[in-house]
């Protein structure tokens, strides 16, 4: 695809400054531009960049004065960043907008769907699914009975949704992920031998809602694992059965959370986090990477280290520890003076 200086200060509602008929087909880094690509100024310490980029078309901030010669097209918007930010979703958007049914599919008679549908070839789609408007389902992609997929979503090539499974509006499933599987329920019988516990219940995921690649959820064994408005997953990871997470948690990649674990709105949990079932995590927590959670935890804590302790204070233990090798040998010659006398 190929657009003009003008066509992209239209969408950015820019001002051209240089060749208004300059096209491009591609997207780069300013130290890495080169003839045909787009690519943007934002912060300051890249600014000799664009005085040496061969990229045809740059995205600059309204108040930058070129200071030498420039061979690149300047686009001058409010805030380089955010405009290269909808520039981007703008080309994601055209990129995937497929629609039709590729050959071949299998649809059960009983599924129901929307207008703009895509369906990518070898994908199953199971009895009473209903499916919204202007959804992407990619290759390879098996979505089981009476499952619900909102408008507007797009689920990539290879991700399983067990059936009963709700999917709210404006969604994305990257490949991989599976949604529904059976919670992790086995109970030791007399014999010391682990029976399967039937996991009845089901996965809902409300809208604007991102998973990431790899990342498994699964189903309650009563009622639903819930995932609330705005919750944005990474790659790889792992939430448990009847799980709760609120509005607009984000979660990073390889962090597991153990079954009927209630996470609050607005939390920023890092990757390999590992948070133990059954407890209460309130809002707008902090948790940093490799922390593991064993407790309940009180609205807008911030958490480091396993067991997890009050940032500041994992800080100011760490210092002790690092400095613990030489506070042994000061106590050693402390010793040995004593010793001596």
């Amino acid at each position: 695809m190929k657009f003009t200086a003008s066509q992209i200060a239209g969408i950015l509602e820019g001002e051209v400054v240089g060749d208004p008929e300059i096209a491009v087909h591609k997207l780069a880094k300013i130290e890495e531009g080169v003839k045909g690509a787009l690519t943007f100024l934002a912060n300051p310490k890249y600014t000799p960049y664009i005085y040496k980029t061969k990229a045809s078309v740059t995205i600059v901030n309204k108040d930058f004065v070129a200071e030498h010669p420039l061979e690149t097209t300047l686009i001058k918007v409010e805030n380089a960043y955010q405009s290269f930010s909808k520039l981007l979703a703008y080309y994601n958007e055209v990129k995937n907008n497929k629609v039709g049914i590729e050959s071949p599919v299998f649809k059960s008679d009983s599924a129901s769907f929307g207008e703009n549908l895509y369906l990518g070839a070898f994908a199953y789609i199971g009895n009473n699914v209903k499916i919204g408007d202007n959804v992407k389902i990619y290759p390879n992609v098996y979505i089981g009975d009476n499952v619900t997929i909102g408008d507007d979503v797009t689920v990539f090539a290879g991700a399983k949704i067990y059936s009963e499974t709700i999917i709210g509006k404006n969604c994305i499933i990257h490949s991989g992920v599976v949604l529904g599987a059976d919670g992790f329920g086995f109970a030791p019988d007399e014999n010391g031998e682990y029976q399967r516990v039937p996991q009845i219940g089901n996965v809902v995921l409300e809208d604007d809602i991102d998973i990431g690649a790899g990342t498994t959820i699964d189903r309650a064994t009563l009622g639903s694992t819930i995932l609330r408005k705005g919750v944005k997953l990474d790659n790889q990871i792992m939430i448990a059965h009847n799980v709760e997470i609120g509005e607009h948690t984000v979660i990073a990649a390889q962090t597991g959370v153990a079954g009927s674990t209630k996470i609050g709105k607005h939390c920023m949990i890092g990757g390999q986090v590992g948070i133990v079932g059954h407890i209460t995590i309130g809002d707008r927590v902090r948790i940093q990477a490799q922390s593991g959670i064993g407790r309940n935890v009180k609205d807008d804590e911030v958490l480091q280290g396993s067991p997890a302790i009050s940032y500041s204070d994992f800080n100011k233990s760490y210092v002790h520890f690092k400095n613990l090798p030489k506070v042994i040998n000061r106590l050693e010659k402390i010793e040995k003076q004593i010793d001596g006398k």
